[in-house]
C-alpha cells in the first residue's frame, strides 16, 4: 500500500464538489503553487478542493547528486535522455493514492482534475492518461510527455477523450519550446484533445495563462463544452 503525501489543501468554496491535485515542479513543494487559487478568481460555488502534494526528498542526478523534492531523479536536460522510469511509476502510485482519497470523501474521478508544473506536470500527463477512471482534465504546464514510448499500450480507454490543457513558454531555458510541441504532437496523433497555449515567457507562470487556466478549470469541473 502506498503512503500518502503529506500535502496542503485550498477550498474555494464550502463543501466542495470537485479537486484539482497540482504537483509542483523540481525542487519546489506544495506551497510553491498555493498562490494561484485566489489568482484563479473561481467562483465559490460548486466550491473546489485544491490539494497540493509535497513530493518526496531524493538526490537528483542533474544537480549534482543533491537532495530535493522530486517525483524522479533527473538525469539529464535536453537531448537523448535516459528517464528514471522506475521514479515516475512510483509517484504514479502515489497520485493514485490521492486520487483514492478523494474519492473516500465523496469527489467522483469525473469532478477531479489532474495539474502540474513542469515535472509535476510530466507525472500528471502520465497518471492521468493512464487511470481506469474518466477524470475531469488535465493541466500539464511547461512539461513533457515522459515514458512516451509505453503510452500506446498503457493508456485507459476511459481518458481517452480527457481535456488536456498544456501551456508552455516561448523562452523556456530548462524544457524547451520544441520539446513540449513532440509531446502534444503525439499526443494528438493518439487522439487526445490537446488544448494548446504559448506565452512569451520562460519557465514559470504568467497572468494570461492563469485567466485561461480560469476559463478553462471552470469548463471540465462544470462539464461544459471543451475547445482543443
Amino acid at each position: 500500500m502506498t503512503d500518502l503525501l503529506d500535502a496542503l489543501e485550498v477550498e474555494t468554496g464550502q463543501d466542495p464538489e470537485a479537486c484539482v491535485i497540482w504537483l509542483h515542479g523540481l525542487g519546489a513543494d506544495g506551497h510553491d503553487f498555493e498562490p494561484v487559487v485566489p489568482a484563479l478568481d473561481l467562483p465559490e460555488k460548486p466550491g473546489i478542493r485544491f490539494v497540493f502534494p509535497h513530493a518526496p526528498m531524493q538526490p537528483v542526478t542533474l544537480n549534482g547528486g543533491m537532495v530535493m523534492r522530486a517525483w524522479y531523479d533527473v538525469y539529464g536536460a535536453e537531448g537523448v535522455r535516459r528517464e528514471d522510469e522506475t521514479g515516475v511509476r512510483a509517484s504514479q502510485a502515489r497520485v493514485e493514492a490521492l486520487i483514492a482519497r478523494e474519492k473516500g470523501r465523496g469527489i467522483p474521478a469525473a469532478r477531479l482534475a489532474l495539474a502540474g508544473f513542469s515535472q509535476g506536470g510530466a507525472v500528471a500527463l502520465h497518471t492521468g492518461l493512464r487511470h481506469a477512471e474518466r477524470l475531469a482534465g488535465i493541466l500539464a504546464l511547461s512539461t513533457y510527455l515522459p515514458l512516451a514510448g509505453t503510452l500506446a499500450a498503457e493508456a485507459h480507454a476511459a481518458n481517452r477523450d480527457v481535456p488536456i490543457f498544456m501551456a508552455h513558454g516561448t523562452d523556456d531555458p530548462l524544457i524547451t519550446l520544441a520539446r513540449a510541441q513532440r509531446s502534444r504532437d503525439l499526443l494528438r496523433e493518439s487522439g487526445y484533445r490537446v488544448e494548446w497555449h504559448e506565452y512569451p515567457m520562460a519557465h514559470q507562470v504568467c497572468d494570461e495563462e492563469l485567466r485561461d487556466l480560469s476559463a478553462w478549470l471552470r469548463r471540465v469541473l462544470d462539464g461544459g463544452p471543451v475547445s482543443v
